[in-house]
């Protein structure tokens, strides 16, 4: 997902796809990790465009506002589709780096080698996930919640433990979620000693701790050592798929890594244990969560790599190729400044038609997408990435 090589800022690299994925050399990319990416990337970049919010605005229907509540995150306790997205971005972050190491394997890299590119690509991650937040209407701001920065950690908790046996990885992943349930539960912090309570939580108090404030949303900076062990599952996903087993073989482990992470998931929310909390990264969230992510990337590894079913593909690559390129591009240019020049002028335009304002909107937002996916399919026909 992202290169590795000496840059002291994001950068322009012609000729060369983000961390290659091969299967092995000569055999291709893996077709199934280049769409889940982009898939998601799209996913992101139509609700930046605030597609969802006029869907959920206009719409009257009972069944139709209960479709687009999907694509809100859940206010406290539960799980919709939006809740996923997120692990979803750091799964396959996981994956990536899974075939990102191999190959620099292959190619004779040694583990400092690829210690210290790794170190420098979280460094930038880190950097880029501070500078989205840092500009405020009020004046700089100082915040750990994007997802770059939370990913900044979680892959490097994966990578220096990439070369331990599976079941060791898997070990130190549940292990870190044990550590985040005793860090809530037996803290006992006055005022903030109610595990799984808004705003009166440990994760609420080491925001106060590093930032000198809480989110109002709930949301918290160390939700990044949970779900690490997302990217830890994708990389073992990754590290699966790679193997010389049948591709039958990998498709039942890696179902079977889905089946066991979503029940353990709901089955300590339903016996009321530890409730799925995506805003926390509880848990049974990370569990019920991961196992969706598994599930989705067995499922299109069958489909897009196994059945070779690969028509279509590139309206969700072309976004992914360009990953981080275009989330920094819809989070900070697009929410500054482009989303609302684009609005005004297509808004304007149809107001002249006398369009009625529900088809306005949605116009509108699809105006915004269909640029930034134009952009990143220019990139991409002109073989040009940004890397970090």
């Amino acid at each position: 997902m992202l290169n590795e090589e000496s840059a002291p800022e994001m950068r322009l690299v012609q000729n060369a796809p983000d961390a290659q994925p091969e299967l092995a050399p000569g055999t291709g990319r893996l077709a199934s990790l280049d769409f889940l990416r982009g898939f998601i990337m799209v996913i992101l970049a139509l609700e930046s465009t605030g597609l969802f919010d006029q869907l959920m605005h206009y719409t009257r229907s009972p069944f139709f506002r209960h479709v687009w509540t999907q694509f809100e995150h859940h206010p406290w306790h539960g799980l919709r589709f939006w809740d996923l997205i997120q692990p979803g971005f750091m799964f396959v972050a996981g994956t990536a780096m899974a075939f990102s190491l191999n190959k620099q394997r292959t190619l004779g890299a040694s583990w400092r080698q690829s210690f210290f590119k790794m170190l420098k690509r979280c460094w930038w991650l880190l950097f880029w996930g501070i500078v989205d937040y840092a500009v405020r209407p009020g004046g700089l701001s100082f915040e750990l919640w994007d997802v770059l920065a939370q990913l900044s950690f979680t892959l490097m908790v994966a990578f220096l433990i990439f070369r331990f046996p599976i079941v060791l990885q898997l070990g130190i992943s549940i292990g870190l979620l044990l550590m985040t349930e005793a860090l809530y539960r037996f803290s006992h912090v006055p005022g903030f000693d109610q595990p799984f309570t808004d705003q009166h939580n440990f994760g609420n108090y080491v925001d106060l701790l590093l930032m000198h404030k809480i989110n109002p949303g709930g949301w918290v900076a160390i939700n990044c050592i949970p779900t690490a062990a997302h990217t830890i599952w994708g990389s073992v996903a990754g590290i699966i798929i790679l193997s010389n087993r049948p591709q039958s073989r990998k498709l039942m482990l890696v179902l079977f890594m889905a089946a066991a992470a979503a029940i353990c998931g709901y089955g300590l929310d339903v016996l009321g244990i530890t409730p799925i909390i995506k805003r926390i990264a509880t848990s049974s969230f990370t569990f019920a969560s991961g196992g969706y992510c598994l599930a989705a990337l067995a499922a299109c590894y069958w489909w897009i790599d196994v059945r070779q079913h690969r028509k279509h593909l590139e309206f969700f690559t072309v976004v992914g190729m360009n990953s981080i390129f275009i989330y920094l591009f819809f989070e900070i240019v697009g929410h500054r400044w482009f989303n609302g020049y684009v609005t005004a002028l297509a808004g304007g335009l149809m107001q002249i038609l006398h369009v009625p304002d529900f088809p306005r909107a949605v116009v509108a937002c699809l105006c915004i997408f269909g640029l930034e996916w134009y952009l990143c399919y220019w990139l991409y026909r002109h073989k040009l990435f940004f890397k970090v």
